[in-house]
């Protein structure tokens, strides 16, 4: 009982912006970018992960903010998030002393290239790149400063009193009561080779910039019930966030495993 009550209490504690996408957002980007892995990529995964694959990796990073452990409770929520101010670039800012979602992913990204890493510390790596690429996807994780990424932003969404940050986070993914690979094949198929070089960008401060931009368009009227007519106009972007981070997430790693070699 004893053990059950810490672990709510671990959970109670856990900032709110430390999770994006839900799992099913994740799930889909991890297996949109499974399809996209080259040879040497592929290989790499299998040796880090074992049976494990991307969808399955990719929400460790968050199952794991509920563990004690210090690094997990006191280091790594910095990781899910970048902080980008209206009218600044993430160059003006830059990175806060604890690190972001930017400066992690640079972090686990040399353990991975490092042939010295050994393979727990490369587990922890692999999983955190494959997260951090679908948190920097998520327009409400290049947060503006002022309200945690629109977890400070109440409203009502289908009659139901929420935040800005879950509905981007989960609900407007739940809604439409799809699993995660019922939604990765509906994107898949539409994601064309055109798309995919159109999409295929390994900067991730392209990707932040990207999601800050969008952030200024999310944010609806508060004195409002958000139903129907926010789903239909953000349903597109959040589709095309998902479908772009899948193939970015490839591309990350097939950039990473090459250079690796």
């Amino acid at each position: 009982m004893k053990f059950i009550l810490s672990i709510f209490v671990a959970l109670m504690l856990i900032p709110a912006n430390a999770w994006a996408w839900g799992k099913t957002g994740h799930r889909v980007i991890g297996q949109i970018a499974q399809k996209h892995l080259d040879t040497d990529a592929q290989a790499a995964v299998l040796r880090i992960l074992g049976v494990e694959d991307l969808a399955e990796a990719s929400t460790w990073p968050d199952f794991m903010r509920a563990s004690q452990d210090k690094f997990w409770r006191h280091e790594a929520g910095a990781y899910h998030y970048v902080t980008i101010p209206k009218g600044k670039t993430y160059e003006q800012v830059g990175a806060p002393k604890r690190g972001d979602a930017i400066t992690a992913l640079e972090k686990f990204t040399a353990v991975l290239k490092d042939q010295k890493s050994n393979k727990e510390d490369k587990k922890l790596a692999l999983r955190f790149v494959i997260h951090i690429v679908g948190d920097l996807h998520q327009p409400l994780h290049a947060g503006n400063g002022d309200d945690r990424g629109g977890n400070d932003f109440k409203m009502t969404f289908f009659g139901k009193l929420t935040n800005l940050h879950r509905v981007w986070d989960a609900s407007l993914i739940g809604q439409e009561e799809l699993s995660y690979s019922e939604l990765e094949n509906w994107l898949s198929r539409r994601i064309t080779p055109e798309l995919v070089r159109k999409w295929t960008e390994t900067d991730p401060v392209v990707w932040a910039t990207e999601s800050a931009q969008i952030r200024e368009t999310i944010y609806p009227d508060p004195e409002h019930d958000v139903k129907w007519n926010y789903v239909f106009e953000h349903r597109a972007t959040v589709r095309t966030r998902l479908s772009q981070s899948g193939i970015r997430l490839a591309a990350y790693l097939n950039e990473t495993f090459k250079e690796a070699d």
